[in-house]
């Protein structure tokens, strides 16, 4: 992860999860934010080539703006006009180096006032899909041939956040993000790095299906 051949940060290492949230709670899992810019710091000598500290700012057609950067507490707070609700995966570590700070972290659920969490969703309000096993629900989806609850389309868009997030640290400046045909409006610098050479003889530009 602290390799640009292998990642490109925590950017991508914990940004994947939290946009994906974040989007089912716009409800733009499958479209994406309309500009996005960066300010990170970069090693300056050593085998980590990816960046440290970090601030990302994005903005969708909704208004809506969402602000990351790895000093902020792991998860994700939504803000409206009558308060917030913090989510999170609480104190779980997938390992040992995850930036999770238990102490911090503890509560999975939290807000600006308690009851917001005791409202109940109304049967006629938006009820999104639950599961009890994300795992299950994968293995059982490849016997039903149903979607799964994180389809790939998702899990793509949210993975390009991530990517265009990274770009915009490199280039560090404001750019504006098309993301139905997924390319940057008027910058070739920008677009030239979604893409890069791969190691031959390995990927598609080598190995023809």
């Amino acid at each position: 992860m602290r390799s640009r051949n292998y990642g490109a940060g925590m950017i991508t290492g914990w940004g994947q999860h939290h946009y994906d949230s974040a989007a089912w709670g716009m409800n733009t899992e499958l479209g994406g934010p309309i500009s996005v810019e960066a300010l990170a710091e970069f090693p300056k000598s050593g085998l980590w080539n990816v960046h440290g500290d970090f601030f990302v700012k994005h903005e969708y057609d909704s208004g809506i703006t969402v602000y990351t950067s790895g000093g902020y507490t792991n998860g994700i707070r939504y803000e409206g006009t009558d308060g917030w609700i913090f989510v999170s995966r609480g104190s779980y570590q997938a390992s040992a180096t995850d930036p999770v700070d238990k102490e911090k972290s503890s509560k999975a659920l939290n807000a600006s006032d308690p009851k917001i969490l005791e409202s109940v969703i109304g049967e006629n309000e938006i009820h999104l899909e639950k599961i009890d096993d994300q795992h299950g629900n994968w293995l059982d989806c490849i016997k039903t041939r149903k979607a799964p609850i994180s389809p790939i389309e998702k899990g793509h868009k949210a993975c390009a956040i991530c990517l265009i997030s990274d770009i915009a640290m490199q280039v560090d400046r404001k750019l504006e993000w098309d993301y139905d045909k997924e390319v940057f409006i008027n910058d070739d610098e920008a677009n030239a790095m979604l893409r890069r050479e791969q190691r031959k003889p390995y990927g598609t530009d080598t190995v023809k299906y």
